[in-house]
C-alpha cells in the first residue's frame, strides 16, 4: 500500500472512530475559556476543522455569549452546560448559520431536558457519520416525532458535508497542490 493510500485508510479510521463526548464524559469541573477551547479542538479538530480554518476560538466563544446562543460563564468559568451547547454548535455551524442553530438548541430545549437532547445528539452523529462513510443507508423512520426527524435530518446534512469535504474537496486540494509544483 502506497503511503498516500494508507494516509486515507488512516483518515478513514479516524472517521469512523468519531466520538463526541457525552454529557457525563464532559469535564466535571468548571473551566476557563482558554481550557474549553482546548477541550473543544482536541475532539474536534481531527474530523472537523484545521490549522487554517479552526473550529473553534474565543473569540466565536464570546460572540456566541454576546449574542445569547450560550448562557455567560459565571466567574469566567464554563459549567459542562456550556460545553455541551457548543460542541452542538461547532458541529451544527459545518452547514447552518448561527441563527439557525440557536433557534435549534432553544427547540430542543423546550422538548426534551439537555441532557439527554445533547446525549441524543451525539449518538445520531455517531450513527450518522458512521453509515455515510461505510455507504450505509442512515434512515430516518415515518413514525418518529417530529423533533427526531429534525435532529436526524440536520445530523445527516453535517455527515454528508463531511464526506464530501474528506471523499471530494480533498482530492480536489491535492490535485490543485500538485499542479502547482
Amino acid at each position: 500500500m502506497s503511503k498516500k493510500e494508507d494516509l486515507k485508510c488512516s483518515k478513514q479510521k479516524k472517521i469512523v472512530n468519531f466520538h463526541i463526548p457525552r454529557y457525563q464524559e464532559l469535564p466535571k469541573i468548571d473551566i476557563y475559556l482558554d481550557q474549553l477551547v482546548t477541550y473543544l479542538e482536541e475532539y474536534l479538530n481531527p474530523y472537523i476543522g484545521s490549522e487554517e480554518n479552526p473550529v473553534i476560538t474565543k473569540t466565536m466563544i464570546n460572540n456566541y455569549v454576546k449574542q445569547q446562543v450560550i448562557p455567560a460563564p459565571e466567574k469566567k468559568k464554563y459549567n459542562r452546560d456550556h460545553i455541551a451547547c457548543l460542541f452542538v454548535i461547532c458541529v451544527l455551524k459545518q452547514v447552518y448559520s448561527i441563527n439557525n442553530i440557536s433557534a435549534l438548541i432553544d427547540f430542543a430545549g423546550k422538548t426534551t431536558r439537555l441532557v439527554l437532547a445533547y446525549n441524543q445528539f451525539c449518538s445520531e452523529v455517531e450513527n450518522a457519520v458512521l453509515a455515510v462513510f461505510n455507504g450505509e443507508d442512515y434512515e430516518i423512520p415515518p413514525d418518529i416525532s417530529l423533533e427526531h426527524k429534525l435532529l436526524k435530518s440536520v445530523i445527516l446534512s453535517f455527515a454528508h458535508k463531511l464526506y464530501v469535504e474528506r471523499n471530494f474537496l480533498e482530492k480536489v486540494d491535492n490535485s490543485e497542490k500538485n499542479e502547482k509544483k
